[in-house]
Protein backbone atom coordinates (compact mmCIF):
# COMPACT_ATOMS: atom_id res chain seq x y z
CA UNK A 1 0.00 0.00 0.00
CA UNK A 2 2.97 2.16 0.84
CA UNK A 3 4.21 2.15 -3.19
CA UNK A 4 3.21 5.48 -4.12
CA UNK A 5 4.28 7.10 -0.71
CA UNK A 6 6.79 9.93 -1.58
CA UNK A 7 6.74 12.21 1.64
CA UNK A 8 9.32 10.00 3.34
CA UNK A 9 11.65 10.84 0.38
CA UNK A 10 13.08 14.74 0.85
CA UNK A 11 13.46 16.89 -1.95
CA UNK A 12 13.14 14.01 -4.84
CA UNK A 13 13.01 15.66 -8.22
CA UNK A 14 9.63 14.98 -10.35
CA UNK A 15 8.83 15.70 -13.84
CA UNK A 16 5.10 16.61 -14.59
CA UNK A 17 3.31 15.72 -17.82
CA UNK A 18 -0.01 16.77 -19.08
CA UNK A 19 -2.09 16.92 -22.08
CA UNK A 20 -3.78 19.81 -24.54
CA UNK A 21 -6.99 18.44 -25.58
CA UNK A 22 -9.85 19.94 -27.19
CA UNK A 23 -12.09 20.00 -23.83
CA UNK A 24 -8.68 21.55 -21.95
CA UNK A 25 -6.86 24.17 -23.69
CA UNK A 26 -3.20 25.55 -23.20
CA UNK A 27 -4.21 27.84 -20.74
CA UNK A 28 -6.07 25.57 -18.45
CA UNK A 29 -3.14 23.03 -18.78
CA UNK A 30 -0.92 25.56 -17.42
CA UNK A 31 -3.08 25.88 -14.68
CA UNK A 32 -3.74 22.08 -13.83
CA UNK A 33 0.27 21.91 -14.17
CA UNK A 34 0.87 24.53 -11.53
CA UNK A 35 -1.72 23.17 -9.21
CA UNK A 36 -0.52 19.95 -9.50
CA UNK A 37 3.53 21.57 -9.46
CA UNK A 38 2.02 22.73 -6.12
CA UNK A 39 0.66 19.78 -5.09
CA UNK A 40 4.37 17.68 -5.30
CA UNK A 41 5.75 20.80 -3.58
CA UNK A 42 3.49 19.91 -0.44
CA UNK A 43 4.48 16.08 -0.78
CA UNK A 44 8.13 17.00 -0.74
CA UNK A 45 9.30 16.98 -4.56
CA UNK A 46 11.20 19.42 -6.45
CA UNK A 47 9.47 20.10 -10.17
CA UNK A 48 12.23 20.05 -12.64
CA UNK A 49 10.52 19.47 -15.79
CA UNK A 50 7.08 20.00 -17.69
CA UNK A 51 5.62 18.02 -20.40
CA UNK A 52 2.60 18.66 -22.54
CA UNK A 53 0.82 17.35 -25.67
CA UNK A 54 -1.68 18.39 -28.00
CA UNK A 55 -3.98 15.64 -28.65
CA UNK A 56 -7.85 14.97 -29.00
CA UNK A 57 -7.43 12.57 -25.81
CA UNK A 58 -5.25 10.27 -23.68
CA UNK A 59 -3.96 6.77 -25.15
CA UNK A 60 -5.56 4.30 -22.86
CA UNK A 61 -2.02 2.56 -23.56
CA UNK A 62 0.59 4.84 -22.28
CA UNK A 63 -1.25 8.49 -21.83
CA UNK A 64 0.85 10.36 -24.21
CA UNK A 65 1.59 8.96 -27.61
CA UNK A 66 4.76 7.22 -27.96
CA UNK A 67 6.94 9.73 -29.31
CA UNK A 68 6.27 11.97 -26.85
CA UNK A 69 7.04 9.36 -24.58
CA UNK A 70 10.45 8.66 -25.84
CA UNK A 71 10.80 12.04 -25.75
CA UNK A 72 10.46 11.84 -21.85
CA UNK A 73 12.36 8.64 -21.79
CA UNK A 74 15.51 10.34 -23.38
CA UNK A 75 15.48 13.45 -20.73
CA UNK A 76 15.15 10.54 -17.74
CA UNK A 77 18.67 8.95 -19.45
CA UNK A 78 20.11 12.40 -20.09
CA UNK A 79 19.61 13.89 -16.63
CA UNK A 80 20.75 10.35 -15.15
CA UNK A 81 24.13 10.58 -17.25
CA UNK A 82 24.77 13.75 -16.05
CA UNK A 83 24.47 12.87 -12.40
CA UNK A 84 20.82 14.62 -12.18
CA UNK A 85 18.66 11.30 -11.31
CA UNK A 86 14.87 12.12 -12.02
CA UNK A 87 13.02 10.24 -8.91
CA UNK A 88 9.05 10.26 -10.26
CA UNK A 89 7.26 11.31 -13.03
CA UNK A 90 4.08 12.34 -11.92
CA UNK A 91 1.09 12.60 -14.46
CA UNK A 92 -1.56 14.97 -13.79
CA UNK A 93 -4.75 12.83 -14.57
CA UNK A 94 -5.58 9.32 -13.15
CA UNK A 95 -4.00 6.33 -14.94
CA UNK A 96 -5.31 3.08 -15.34
CA UNK A 97 -3.29 -0.07 -14.06
CA UNK A 98 -2.85 -0.64 -17.62
CA UNK A 99 -1.47 2.85 -17.96
CA UNK A 100 0.77 2.52 -15.25
CA UNK A 101 2.20 -0.35 -16.33
CA UNK A 102 3.48 0.48 -19.86
CA UNK A 103 4.63 3.99 -18.63
CA UNK A 104 6.86 2.34 -15.78
CA UNK A 105 8.24 -0.48 -17.86
CA UNK A 106 9.12 2.21 -20.71
CA UNK A 107 10.07 5.09 -18.37
CA UNK A 108 12.00 2.76 -15.41
CA UNK A 109 11.07 5.29 -12.82
CA UNK A 110 8.37 5.91 -10.41
CA UNK A 111 5.17 6.53 -11.54
CA UNK A 112 2.69 8.39 -10.30
CA UNK A 113 -0.67 10.11 -11.21
CA UNK A 114 -2.46 12.96 -9.29
CA UNK A 115 -4.41 10.90 -7.31
CA UNK A 116 -1.64 9.07 -5.57
CA UNK A 117 0.02 12.10 -5.08
CA UNK A 118 -3.30 13.82 -2.88
CA UNK A 119 -3.67 10.23 -1.38
CA UNK A 120 0.04 11.04 -0.32
CA UNK A 121 -0.30 14.56 0.94
CA UNK A 122 -3.69 13.47 2.94
CA UNK A 123 -1.90 10.42 4.65
CA UNK A 124 1.23 12.97 5.47
CA UNK A 125 -1.60 15.31 6.87
CA UNK A 126 -3.83 12.80 8.81
CA UNK A 127 -3.85 13.06 12.66
CA UNK A 128 -7.12 11.94 14.05
CA UNK A 129 -8.12 8.33 13.57
CA UNK A 130 -11.10 9.24 11.13
CA UNK A 131 -8.85 10.90 9.28
CA UNK A 132 -6.38 8.39 8.70
CA UNK A 133 -9.11 5.80 8.45
CA UNK A 134 -10.55 7.42 5.56
CA UNK A 135 -7.02 7.76 4.24
CA UNK A 136 -6.57 4.33 4.62
CA UNK A 137 -9.67 3.92 2.70
CA UNK A 138 -9.35 5.69 -0.13
CA UNK A 139 -5.57 4.20 -0.64
CA UNK A 140 -7.06 0.81 -0.87
CA UNK A 141 -10.10 1.58 -3.13
CA UNK A 142 -7.46 3.42 -5.57
CA UNK A 143 -5.18 -0.04 -4.70
CA UNK A 144 -7.82 -2.33 -5.82
CA UNK A 145 -8.07 -2.05 -9.57
CA UNK A 146 -4.44 -1.96 -9.80
CA UNK A 147 -3.11 -5.32 -7.93
CA UNK A 148 -2.47 -7.24 -11.48
CA UNK A 149 0.14 -4.22 -11.82
CA UNK A 150 1.88 -5.33 -8.40
CA UNK A 151 2.46 -9.11 -9.67
CA UNK A 152 3.51 -8.66 -12.93
CA UNK A 153 6.76 -10.61 -12.40
CA UNK A 154 3.88 -14.03 -11.47
CA UNK A 155 1.58 -13.08 -14.47
CA UNK A 156 0.95 -15.54 -17.49
CA UNK A 157 2.73 -14.63 -20.58
CA UNK A 158 0.53 -16.38 -22.73
CA UNK A 159 -2.59 -16.55 -21.37
CA UNK A 160 -4.69 -19.84 -20.14
CA UNK A 161 -5.62 -20.63 -16.68
CA UNK A 162 -5.61 -23.66 -14.28
CA UNK A 163 -3.50 -26.64 -15.73
CA UNK A 164 -3.59 -24.87 -19.38
CA UNK A 165 -0.64 -23.80 -20.96
CA UNK A 166 0.04 -20.90 -23.06
CA UNK A 167 3.62 -19.40 -23.79
CA UNK A 168 5.63 -18.35 -21.08
CA UNK A 169 3.44 -20.11 -18.42
CA UNK A 170 5.47 -23.03 -17.32
CA UNK A 171 6.30 -22.82 -13.56
CA UNK A 172 3.93 -20.15 -13.83
CA UNK A 173 0.59 -21.58 -13.22
CA UNK A 174 -0.40 -20.76 -10.46
CA UNK A 175 1.16 -18.22 -7.67
CA UNK A 176 0.47 -15.09 -9.39
CA UNK A 177 -3.33 -15.67 -10.02
CA UNK A 178 -3.67 -17.06 -6.30
CA UNK A 179 -1.61 -14.47 -4.78
CA UNK A 180 -3.65 -11.81 -6.79
CA UNK A 181 -6.80 -12.94 -5.61
CA UNK A 182 -5.64 -13.58 -2.28
CA UNK A 183 -4.27 -9.75 -1.76
CA UNK A 184 -7.82 -8.71 -3.24
CA UNK A 185 -9.82 -10.48 -0.96
CA UNK A 186 -7.73 -9.26 1.70
CA UNK A 187 -8.22 -5.42 0.51
CA UNK A 188 -11.93 -6.37 0.26
CA UNK A 189 -12.22 -7.20 3.76
CA UNK A 190 -9.89 -4.24 4.74
CA UNK A 191 -12.23 -2.34 3.07
CA UNK A 192 -15.18 -3.54 4.62
CA UNK A 193 -13.86 -3.25 7.93
CA UNK A 194 -12.79 0.36 7.44
CA UNK A 195 -16.63 1.72 6.29
CA UNK A 196 -17.24 -0.17 9.33
CA UNK A 197 -14.97 1.65 11.77
CA UNK A 198 -16.21 5.10 9.78
CA UNK A 199 -19.64 4.36 10.89
CA UNK A 200 -18.74 3.68 14.50
CA UNK A 201 -16.80 6.71 14.24
CA UNK A 202 -19.61 9.15 12.77
CA UNK A 203 -22.32 7.84 15.56
CA UNK A 204 -19.36 8.74 18.34
CA UNK A 205 -19.82 12.31 16.45
CA UNK A 206 -23.24 12.66 16.16
CA UNK A 207 -23.19 11.84 20.44
CA UNK A 208 -20.19 14.58 20.95
CA UNK A 209 -22.36 17.36 18.55
CA UNK A 210 -25.42 16.87 20.82
CA UNK A 211 -23.12 16.91 23.71
CA UNK A 212 -21.97 20.07 22.74
CA UNK A 213 -25.47 22.09 23.05
CA UNK A 214 -27.43 24.32 21.12
CA UNK A 215 -24.43 26.52 19.86
CA UNK A 216 -24.82 27.32 15.84
CA UNK A 217 -22.36 25.83 13.33
CA UNK A 218 -20.43 28.16 10.86
CA UNK A 219 -18.60 26.36 8.42
CA UNK A 220 -15.11 27.41 6.79
CA UNK A 221 -15.05 26.03 3.39
CA UNK A 222 -13.30 26.87 0.08
CA UNK A 223 -10.54 25.54 -2.01
CA UNK A 224 -7.23 24.53 -0.32
CA UNK A 225 -4.66 27.21 0.56
CA UNK A 226 -7.06 30.36 0.66
CA UNK A 227 -6.88 31.13 4.08
CA UNK A 228 -9.03 29.52 5.81
CA UNK A 229 -7.07 28.44 8.99
CA UNK A 230 -5.68 32.04 9.20
CA UNK A 231 -8.93 33.98 8.88
CA UNK A 232 -10.43 30.92 11.50
CA UNK A 233 -7.51 32.35 13.62
CA UNK A 234 -8.36 35.67 13.53
CA UNK A 235 -12.36 35.45 14.16
CA UNK A 236 -11.70 33.09 16.93
CA UNK A 237 -8.31 34.01 18.47
CA UNK A 238 -6.78 30.51 18.35
CA UNK A 239 -4.05 28.96 16.79
CA UNK A 240 -5.41 26.39 14.24
CA UNK A 241 -2.15 25.46 11.87
CA UNK A 242 -1.91 27.43 9.27
CA UNK A 243 0.99 26.95 6.15
CA UNK A 244 1.50 27.61 2.69
CA UNK A 245 0.69 24.26 1.36
CA UNK A 246 -2.35 22.33 0.04
CA UNK A 247 -4.52 20.46 2.14
CA UNK A 248 -2.66 21.83 5.36
CA UNK A 249 -6.30 21.13 7.13
CA UNK A 250 -7.23 17.58 6.86
CA UNK A 251 -9.19 17.14 10.72
CA UNK A 252 -12.27 19.35 10.87
CA UNK A 253 -11.20 22.20 13.77
CA UNK A 254 -13.74 23.90 15.97
CA UNK A 255 -13.44 27.32 17.44
CA UNK A 256 -16.14 29.04 19.58
CA UNK A 257 -17.03 32.68 18.52
CA UNK A 258 -19.00 35.39 19.96
CA UNK A 259 -20.92 37.62 17.34
CA UNK A 260 -21.86 41.05 17.64
CA UNK A 261 -25.05 40.37 18.92
CA UNK A 262 -23.81 38.53 21.54
CA UNK A 263 -24.54 34.51 20.25
CA UNK A 264 -22.20 32.52 20.38
CA UNK A 265 -21.26 29.73 17.64
CA UNK A 266 -19.24 27.09 16.52
CA UNK A 267 -16.81 27.91 14.19
CA UNK A 268 -15.49 24.73 12.18
CA UNK A 269 -12.57 24.61 9.40
CA UNK A 270 -13.23 22.14 7.20
CA UNK A 271 -10.19 20.21 4.32
CA UNK A 272 -10.27 22.22 1.62
CA UNK A 273 -11.69 21.56 -2.12
CA UNK A 274 -9.29 21.22 -4.76
CA UNK A 275 -10.09 21.00 -8.98
CA UNK A 276 -10.56 17.66 -10.19
CA UNK A 277 -10.24 16.41 -6.72
CA UNK A 278 -11.12 12.46 -7.38
CA UNK A 279 -14.65 11.49 -6.63
CA UNK A 280 -13.20 8.85 -4.52
CA UNK A 281 -11.49 11.24 -2.34
CA UNK A 282 -15.02 13.25 -2.41
CA UNK A 283 -16.40 9.60 -1.22
CA UNK A 284 -13.64 8.66 1.65
CA UNK A 285 -13.65 11.85 3.37
CA UNK A 286 -17.47 12.67 2.83
CA UNK A 287 -17.79 12.28 7.11
CA UNK A 288 -15.97 14.92 7.22
CA UNK A 289 -16.92 17.21 4.91
CA UNK A 290 -20.56 16.31 5.96
CA UNK A 291 -19.47 18.88 9.00
CA UNK A 292 -20.06 22.01 6.41
CA UNK A 293 -23.57 20.38 5.31
CA UNK A 294 -24.77 19.92 8.75
CA UNK A 295 -24.12 23.64 9.44
CA UNK A 296 -26.41 26.92 9.54
CA UNK A 297 -24.26 28.79 7.80
CA UNK A 298 -21.48 28.52 5.64
CA UNK A 299 -18.45 30.64 4.81
CA UNK A 300 -17.33 30.55 1.40
CA UNK A 301 -13.69 31.48 1.01
CA UNK A 302 -12.22 31.93 -1.61
CA UNK A 303 -8.82 33.90 -2.83
CA UNK A 304 -9.64 37.10 -4.49
CA UNK A 305 -6.00 37.62 -5.90
CA UNK A 306 -6.71 34.37 -8.03
CA UNK A 307 -7.37 34.46 -11.42
CA UNK A 308 -9.07 31.49 -11.15
CA UNK A 309 -11.66 32.99 -8.01
CA UNK A 310 -14.89 32.07 -9.65
CA UNK A 311 -14.03 28.77 -10.70
CA UNK A 312 -12.80 28.04 -7.01
CA UNK A 313 -15.99 29.18 -5.88
CA UNK A 314 -18.06 27.53 -8.57
CA UNK A 315 -16.26 23.69 -7.50
CA UNK A 316 -17.24 24.82 -3.91
CA UNK A 317 -20.46 25.19 -4.48
CA UNK A 318 -20.95 22.37 -6.51
CA UNK A 319 -19.47 20.03 -3.64
CA UNK A 320 -21.63 21.77 -1.29
CA UNK A 321 -24.69 20.56 -3.11
CA UNK A 322 -23.50 16.96 -3.48
CA UNK A 323 -22.99 16.98 0.33
CA UNK A 324 -26.80 18.50 0.55
CA UNK A 325 -26.20 21.77 1.81
CA UNK A 326 -28.67 23.19 -1.03
CA UNK A 327 -30.47 26.43 0.63
CA UNK A 328 -28.70 26.67 3.27
CA UNK A 329 -27.06 30.69 3.80
CA UNK A 330 -24.02 31.11 2.71
CA UNK A 331 -21.50 34.00 2.85
CA UNK A 332 -19.13 34.10 -0.26
CA UNK A 333 -15.86 35.47 1.58
CA UNK A 334 -13.44 37.16 -1.02
CA UNK A 335 -9.84 37.02 1.27
CA UNK A 336 -6.56 38.38 -0.03
CA UNK A 337 -8.47 41.69 -1.27
CA UNK A 338 -5.10 43.68 -0.22
CA UNK A 339 -3.62 41.74 -2.86
CA UNK A 340 -6.27 42.17 -5.58
CA UNK A 341 -7.07 44.07 -8.50
CA UNK A 342 -10.25 45.33 -9.70
CA UNK A 343 -13.12 43.27 -7.27
CA UNK A 344 -16.17 44.90 -8.84
CA UNK A 345 -17.63 41.92 -10.65
CA UNK A 346 -17.19 39.75 -8.27
CA UNK A 347 -20.24 40.49 -5.74
CA UNK A 348 -22.45 40.56 -8.32
CA UNK A 349 -25.30 38.53 -7.30
CA UNK A 350 -23.86 37.13 -4.65
CA UNK A 351 -23.67 37.50 -0.90
CA UNK A 352 -20.61 38.42 -0.41
CA UNK A 353 -17.59 40.28 2.00
CA UNK A 354 -14.23 41.40 0.96
CA UNK A 355 -11.87 40.53 3.70
CA UNK A 356 -7.92 40.47 4.64
CA UNK A 357 -7.17 37.91 7.06
CA UNK A 358 -4.02 39.23 6.80
CA UNK A 359 -4.40 42.83 7.54
CA UNK A 360 -8.01 42.52 9.82
CA UNK A 361 -9.74 44.55 6.43
CA UNK A 362 -13.10 43.74 6.37
CA UNK A 363 -13.61 41.66 9.27
CA UNK A 364 -16.23 43.78 11.39
CA UNK A 365 -18.05 43.57 7.88
CA UNK A 366 -18.01 39.92 7.89
CA UNK A 367 -19.50 39.68 11.58
CA UNK A 368 -22.04 41.63 11.00
CA UNK A 369 -22.97 39.65 8.06
CA UNK A 370 -22.87 36.99 9.59
CA UNK A 371 -25.38 37.81 12.31
CA UNK A 372 -27.86 39.33 9.46
CA UNK A 373 -27.23 35.85 7.27
CA UNK A 374 -28.34 33.64 10.20
CA UNK A 375 -31.86 32.80 11.48
CA UNK A 376 -33.14 35.15 14.17
CA UNK A 377 -32.76 33.42 17.11
CA UNK A 378 -32.89 36.41 19.47
CA UNK A 379 -35.60 39.07 20.04
CA UNK A 380 -36.04 42.37 21.77
CA UNK A 381 -39.30 43.03 24.18
CA UNK A 382 -39.90 44.71 26.84
CA UNK A 383 -40.83 42.59 30.40
CA UNK A 384 -42.10 43.84 33.94
CA UNK A 385 -41.31 41.74 36.41
CA UNK A 386 -41.95 41.05 39.81
CA UNK A 387 -39.63 41.87 42.51
CA UNK A 388 -40.02 38.39 43.58
CA UNK A 389 -38.41 36.72 40.77
CA UNK A 390 -35.03 38.31 41.24
CA UNK A 391 -33.19 35.04 39.98
CA UNK A 392 -34.92 35.57 36.69
CA UNK A 393 -34.07 39.08 35.79
CA UNK A 394 -30.21 38.61 36.92
CA UNK A 395 -30.67 35.53 34.48
CA UNK A 396 -32.03 37.93 31.66
CA UNK A 397 -29.12 40.01 32.25
CA UNK A 398 -26.81 37.30 32.18
CA UNK A 399 -27.99 35.61 29.07
CA UNK A 400 -29.25 38.83 27.25
CA UNK A 401 -28.07 42.65 26.16
CA UNK A 402 -30.12 44.26 28.72
CA UNK A 403 -31.18 47.63 26.87
CA UNK A 404 -32.81 49.64 30.09
CA UNK A 405 -33.99 48.98 33.44
CA UNK A 406 -36.71 50.81 35.45
CA UNK A 407 -37.63 50.05 38.77
CA UNK A 408 -41.40 50.41 39.35
CA UNK A 409 -43.94 50.44 42.57
CA UNK A 410 -45.30 47.28 40.31
CA UNK A 411 -41.78 45.77 39.58
CA UNK A 412 -38.97 45.62 37.48
CA UNK A 413 -39.27 46.87 34.14
CA UNK A 414 -37.13 45.50 31.24
CA UNK A 415 -36.24 45.34 28.06
CA UNK A 416 -33.99 43.01 27.13
CA UNK A 417 -32.73 41.57 23.85
CA UNK A 418 -32.01 37.54 24.45
CA UNK A 419 -32.46 34.27 22.80
CA UNK A 420 -36.19 33.56 21.81
CA UNK A 421 -36.37 30.16 23.78
CA UNK A 422 -35.28 31.82 26.79
CA UNK A 423 -37.69 34.76 26.64
CA UNK A 424 -40.60 32.24 25.73
CA UNK A 425 -40.04 31.74 29.75
CA UNK A 426 -41.38 35.10 30.34
CA UNK A 427 -44.11 35.70 27.44
CA UNK A 428 -46.88 36.26 30.28
CA UNK A 429 -44.73 38.89 31.57
CA UNK A 430 -44.30 41.29 28.31
CA UNK A 431 -45.81 44.61 27.73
Amino acid sequence: MKEFVISEAKAETAVLVGLITNEQDEAKTKEYLDELEFLADTAGAVTVKRFTQKVNGPSSVTYVGSGKLAEIRKYIEDEAEADREVGMVIFDDELSAKQMRNIEKELKVKILDRTSLILDIFAMRAQTAEAKTQVELAQHRYMLPRLQRLWTHLERQGGGSGSGGGKGSVGLRGPGETQLEMDRRIILQRITLLKQRLAEIEKQKNTQRKNRGRLIRVALVGYTNVGKSTLMNLLAKSDVFAENKLFATLDPTSRALTLPDGRRVMLIDTVGFIRRLPHGLVEAFKSTLEEAASATLILNVCDASSPDCAEHLEVTNRLLEELGSKGKPIIAVFNKCDAAPDLSWLSAGLHSVKISALTGEGLDRLLNEMVRALPPTRKKVTLLLPYSMGSDAALLREKGALDREEYRPDGLLMTVTADAKLLERYKDYIV
